[in-house]
């Protein structure tokens, strides 16, 4: 019974992760001062909003690798995301989608 148990587990554990990959790549903890240097180095950044699996509101800032999450109400940090709003990170879109071009046929004339 108890392999059976372990197994069950297992198995449900590896499900939710399929279906929320996202779910422990969240926030716990915020920083409410940020270093000016670290800002000048950010590569890009997201905004992580209380909602879903996150139940915290932040702004995760990436440099070399490293994950940086600050309080989103850091006035630093808001007048640095407005001038580099370039630097968040565009969502792909579906390549299956295709745009359609209206082209105007020339009327021939006789």
């Amino acid at each position: 019974l108890v392999p059976f148990i372990s197994m069950l587990f297992l198995t449900l554990l590896l499900f939710f992760l399929a279906l929320f990959p996202g779910a422990f790549n969240c926030c716990i903890k915020i920083s409410d001062e940020i270093p000016k240097g670290i800002l000048r180095r950010v590569e890009r950044f997201e905004i992580q909003k209380a909602d879903g699996l996150c139940h915290l509101e932040a702004v995760i800032l990436y440099l070399e690798g490293k994950k940086f999450c600050v309080s989103p109400r850091i006035r630093k940090v808001t007048k640095w995301m407005k001038r580099n709003k370039h630097k968040i990170p565009r969502k792909k879109t579906d390549s299956r989608k295709q745009r359609t071009k209206i082209v105007k046929k020339k009327e021939k004339k006789q």
